[in-house]
């Protein structure tokens, strides 16, 4: 039998329609898109469906409608006899669709909690003010450095790690602008700016850290049913508290996915399954694991292939 990971994406992956497909064609999707609903209040499943595309893109909307996608997505891999995972990881908001899956927090619970984390995270920073660019060609260190060096006293700093030279930067705008320019004189392949509403994983997230934690505090976390391992620190967390706490900390401090998908491998992993739409992870999981078979269930023959 595999020994299997299984990895939820975060912002970035969501598209239109993302679970069309499966809605029409198994009704557990159907009930956990419900069940969204009516946790949220309001018709989740048709901005899903139907978009439009820049209300789907709102971090406040993209945060339930991908954490949704993805749980929808691993209920069904349960109803249809697949394998009981031995590790579970999420790329930033990922994390929780992997703590839902685990059994740590209730799928209504999260879907609240995610909505409020894009509300209190689009509030942290006016419109305009942050930004975050992608930086190819460079080594960690390297980036850290050129961000220092940018930043005169602003926030800019090396927010998610992804994979070997590959890392995101956020901040200030015009603090991340210089940062730019700065990694593309220190040798960047390419510098490019990201279309995202928010600078998320650096300082300025700090206020909606301390603003989510009372939500947090008030949710009910279980023992998960196998480890999951944490953007914070790499590794899983052994008790309840600390994951609520590597989950604020996660706002504003890096993800640390090289040392995720490292974890999994050292673990003896097999396979890394993609839980959700797109197949973001597994491009940079591919560069870091190689020995690994990896594998994307987000399309309905994809997922009937592998489920066998």
């Amino acid at each position: 039998m595999s020994k299997i990971a299984f990895v939820f994406p975060g912002q970035g992956s969501q598209q239109v329609g993302m679970l069309t497909e499966f809605s029409e064609q198994y009704d557990i999707v159907k009930q956990t898109v419900a069940e969204a609903n009516d946790a949220l209040g309001y018709d989740l499943g048709d901005l899903i469906a139907n978009g439009p595309v820049e209300e789907l893109n709102r971090t406040q909307i993209t945060q339930p409608a991908l954490l949704t996608a993805s749980v929808a997505l691993y209920r069904l891999w349960q109803a249809e006899g697949g394998v009981e995972p031995m590790l579970f990881a999420g790329h930033s908001l990922g994390e929780y669709s992997a703590l839902v899956a685990a059994g740590v927090v209730a799928f209504s619970d999260a879907v609240k909690l995610v909505e409020t984390r894009g509300q209190l995270m689009q509030n942290a920073v006016p419109a305009g003010e942050g930004l975050m660019a992608a930086v190819l060609g460079l080594d960690d260190q390297s980036v850290i450095d050129g961000c220092a060096a940018a930043a005169q006293g602003d926030v800019v700093s090396a927010v998610n790690f992804n994979t070997d030279g590959q890392v995101v930067i956020a901040g200030a705008k015009a603090a991340v602008e210089r940062a730019m320019d700065e990694l593309k004189t220190r040798g960047a392949k390419r510098v490019m700016p990201l279309t995202v509403s928010v600078p998320s994983h650096c300082a300025l997230m700090k206020p909606a850290a301390e603003q989510l934690a009372e939500s947090l505090q008030a949710t009910s976390f279980a023992t998960p049913s196998a480890p999951v391992v944490q953007n914070r620190s790499a590794e899983p967390a052994t008790t309840a508290e600390q994951i609520k706490s590597n989950l604020l900390e996660q706002l504003y401090m890096p993800v640390l996915w090289t040392r995720t998908v490292s974890y999994l491998v050292d673990s003896g992993v097999e396979e890394i399954i993609e839980c959700g739409p797109g197949k973001v992870l597994t491009g940079l999981n591919k560069r870091m694991a190689k020995s690994l078979t990896h594998t994307v269930i987000g399309q309905v023959s994809a997922f009937q292939e592998r489920i066998g």
